[in-house]
């Protein structure tokens, strides 16, 4: 689950990780009286949306006058924000964060995230921040430092102190940056993170060390801990069938193609996609019903792809292990027969009780495709796409 950045300095102020002063605005009247507020002669008028890139997009803007906050937040509040991060789409802005300004000495960058190849929490930095971590990666990857985390007693504070120096940072700020490393790690740990990324991380004039922007990810899977956490979910920033989806537990993103996918298991929904891909079509969904989903799971996942006005075939795969084929039939049976199937439909069932499973279907009186191999059904489904 993302959150706003809004959103994401609150957490950190519960673990003493210092962040500018700001407040949300709605409208350029309450931008204002934000501003009156936090008092001083410049501000940050940012909009939230759950994207990177909002700089580039034009949704940050820098006030040096009430007027100009006033206007900005004219201009930002309403707007449909392009980022490369929200699509060609964009993200319309519902609201503002209104933030003091600061003088800022130098930009940094630094997360703490799962590193998959060595299974450990993780705290990466580099002296370069400001801009994509990724092209930093790729034109200086040496810039990128990486500290990981003992799974049992988090980040050490002798592990800061050293990322501290390792960043090119005065010995008069080594402590405050050590405790602000220290400070996220205790943040990812707490509430069950994938990612908390400062970019950037600034040195004030004043040699204050400052969280300036903050993106805050969290696993699904963990939330049922962390109720406070749910109260930040925004899902006018999320798509409507992803929102009903989770209403049934079904891991489901939508994409943009024109076969919709129905599939058990994480790993064979990507390996189902690819080879739709590999056979020249452009899959409409990544949706997985899980190993033990039942009739009225796999019913409403079929209604949710039905639903998507792009998808011109869809195929259904299924390897019956926990998950027994008659399920998935019976399933596949209601939700066409509630919603009126009027594209084609393949598919392929190996597994526990995948004779009775092919039975109910052959007997549904639907039109429905039978395949057996992957390859034979992913070919079926493309030229099905296509009209062929």
């Amino acid at each position: 689950m993302n959150i706003h950045e809004y959103q994401a300095k609150e957490v950190l102020k519960r673990f003493n990780v210092p962040t500018l002063r700001g407040k949300i605005a709605k409208t350029p009247d309450e931008a204002v009286a934000v501003a009156k507020e936090l008092g001083g002669s410049v501000w940050v008028v940012k909009a939230q949306i759950h994207a990177g890139g909002r700089g580039k997009g034009g949704g940050v803007k820098l006030a040096k006058s009430l007027d100009e906050v006033k206007t900005h937040a004219s201009k930002i509040i309403g707007m449909n924000l392009v980022t490369h991060q929200t699509g060609p789409g964009g993200k319309k802005v519902n609201q503002v964060l209104i933030e003091e300004g600061c003088d800022i000495e130098k930009e940094y960058y630094a997360a703490v995230l799962l590193d998959r190849e060595t299974s450990r929490v993780t705290l990466i930095a580099s002296s370069q921040g400001g801009m994509d971590i990724e092209e930093v990666a790729h034109k200086n990857p040496n810039a990128i430092i990486r500290v990981t985390c003992d799974p049992l007693t988090g980040l050490g504070g002798w592990q800061a102190r050293k990322m501290a120096f390792a960043l090119g940072f005065k010995p008069e700020v080594i402590n405050k940056v050590a405790a602000f490393f220290v400070g996220l790690s205790k943040v990812f740990a707490a509430n069950d993170c994938s990612m908390v990324e400062i970019n950037p991380l600034v040195l004030t004039k004043k040699g204050d060390v400052l969280a300036l922007d903050c993106k805050m990810n969290f696993d699904d899977n963990a939330l049922f801990r962390h109720k406070d956490i749910m109260e930040y979910r925004d899902i006018t920033e999320e798509d409507p069938a992803e929102v009903e989806a989770s209403k049934y537990d079904l891991a489901f993103i939508k994409l943009d193609g024109t076969i919709g996918c129905l599939v058990n298991g994480a790993g064979l929904a990507m390996a189902t996609m690819d080879i739709i891909k590999l056979h020249g079509g452009e899959p409409a969904n990544f949706l997985d019903v899980g190993g033990g989903a039942n009739k009225e799971k796999v019913t409403n996942a079929f209604k949710i792809i039905l639903n998507d006005k792009n998808v011109k075939a869809i195929l259904v795969n299924i390897f019956g292990g926990i998950m027994k084929c008659d399920v998935i039939a019976e399933g596949i049976i209601a939700a066409s027969k509630d919603l009126g199937l009027k594209v084609p439909l393949v598919v392929r069932l190996q597994g526990t009780n995948v004779e009775l499973g092919k039975k109910l279907l052959k007997e549904s009186g639907l039109n429905i495709v039978p395949a057996d191999e992957l390859t034979d059904a992913a070919e079926k489904v493309v030229k099905a796409a296509k009209g062929k």
